[in-house]
């Protein structure tokens, strides 16, 4: 059924040609690929395809696409020595996981998760921190759920020949630390820069705590949540995605934040298929901020309350 569709989409491109191009050129979203476009490059020699569930166990227990491999998403994707350990892995430590994954220079690297690609993004970010070609770096949309819908899932595990390949280093206008959130929107407040909370909104008010021993956000911060920008496990429109994200101008820069660096990931990939140029993400998190005792606290809806409004 699904090959039926795609014929008829086929069919109907000579009419939508220049339009299409359009969007693809101007909105990214040319890292988006299904289902289908997977099935048709499963066998090709250069794929990595990477698996992460926000369950590890399931990798083995449910099953995964045959020749996935296997992301731990905490140990493959954060500080495993750091305090909060979802901090940037060091450029030797994501090295050093990318050998392992059998990732050569001229990989195409297929990522898909169970979490609305929240997990994936994480992924995708890391090797655009650290300089990977990002035109060879595609992500799934749908996720495991889609393809299991039409195709099978195998539980047997991966592992591939490990590879020689070197990355940069970090990219540091792709991240920032708590000093410069806390010198340029809590004290400062520079009017060209939004920082944005990722996170539910029920976290961002402190009416849910979680991931640290305080709840609320930091002064200052906007709160659009990034998982509303998925339907399921599908991204939304573009149309419907740019509505999200319209309270940022498109000429600020962004810092982002959520609790553990996957909600934010997502909303980095979000806005940079949306052509925002500058986004930075938080190296740490609320699960940083919010147990550092001494840095300050907004709790409720609006960016600044109490003493900060002053």
């Amino acid at each position: 059924m699904r090959k039926l569709i795609l014929f008829f989409i086929v069919l109907l491109l000579p009419l939508s040609q220049s339009a299409q191009a359009s969007d693809s050129s101007t909105l990214g979203r040319s890292f988006l690929v299904d289902t289908d476009w997977l099935s048709e490059h499963l066998n090709d020699k250069n794929l990595v395809l990477l698996e992460v569930r926000y369950h590890p166990h399931r990798y083995l227990t449910v099953g995964h696409i045959p020749g996935a491999i296997q992301v731990e998403r905490f140990a493959d994707l954060g500080d495993n020595f750091a305090n909060p350990i979802m901090r940037l892995p060091s450029r030797k430590q994501f090295q050093n996981t990318l050998r392992r994954w059998g990732v050569k220079k001229n990989s195409t690297i297929v990522i898909y998760d169970d979490s609305a690609t929240a997990l994936a993004s994480r992924v995708f970010f890391l090797l655009d921190l650290y300089g990977f070609n990002m035109k060879q770096v595609k992500i799934l949309d749908g996720g495991v759920r889609e393809w299991s819908a039409f195709e099978d899932l195998e539980t047997k595990p991966n592992h591939p020949k490990r590879s020689h390949i070197k990355i940069g280093k970090r990219d540091h206008s792709k991240y920032v630390e708590w000093t410069a959130i806390y010198r340029h929107v809590v004290s400062e407040r520079r009017p060209n820069i939004t920082l944005l909370d990722a996170r539910p909104f029920d976290m961002y008010t402190g009416k849910l705590i979680k991931h640290a021993i305080r709840g609320g956000h930091i002064p200052g911060a906007i709160n659009i949540v990034s998982l509303n920008g998925i339907e399921g496990q599908n991204w939304i429109s573009v149309e419907d995605l740019q509505k999200m994200y319209q309270p940022i101008p498109k000429d600020h820069t962004v810092y982002v934040y959520c609790h553990d660096g996957f909600r934010m990931s997502l909303a980095y990939v979000q806005l940079k298929s949306l052509g925002y140029k500058d986004v930075r993400l938080y190296n740490g998190g609320w699960s940083h901020w919010g147990n550092a005792l001494t840095l300050p606290v907004v709790e409720g809806d609006k960016p600044y309350s109490g003493d900060f409004e002053l």
